[in-house]
């Protein structure tokens, strides 16, 4: 399979994955939007709070690096440039999601 190909199907499989998990948050969001830290703090602290929501920030920044990526193949045209700046974005889309997860896990009241 073509490099693209599976760039494609990744996109189209996270952008489907993405829209119950986003469903999921803008609903959690909208209930805890006007509660105090306590609340919001044991929400983040149950398990499948945790869980749900690594999967989205995950699943975010993939389909999101991915599609930044496919600007960059169409725009940039300097190859050089181009790849220095998916490297860096790829590196990016890992980290933070990373640097997030592990915040969340350290959430204490």
């Amino acid at each position: 399979m073509h490099s693209s190909t599976k760039k494609w199907l990744c996109l189209k499989y996270s952008s489907v994955i993405l829209i119950p998990l986003m469903a999921w948050f803008i609903v959690n969001l909208v209930s805890i939007y006007d509660m105090e830290y306590t609340v919001l703090v044991n929400f983040f602290n149950t398990p499948s709070s945790q869980i749900l929501y690594s999967f989205f920030l995950i699943f975010a920044f993939l389909f999101s690096s991915l599609t930044i990526s496919e600007i960059f193949e169409d725009y940039i045209h300097n190859e050089k440039i181009k790849y220095v700046a998916n490297k860096v974005l790829y590196i990016f889309a890992i980290i933070m999601p990373l640097i997030t997860i592990i915040s969340m896990l350290n959430i204490t009241i």
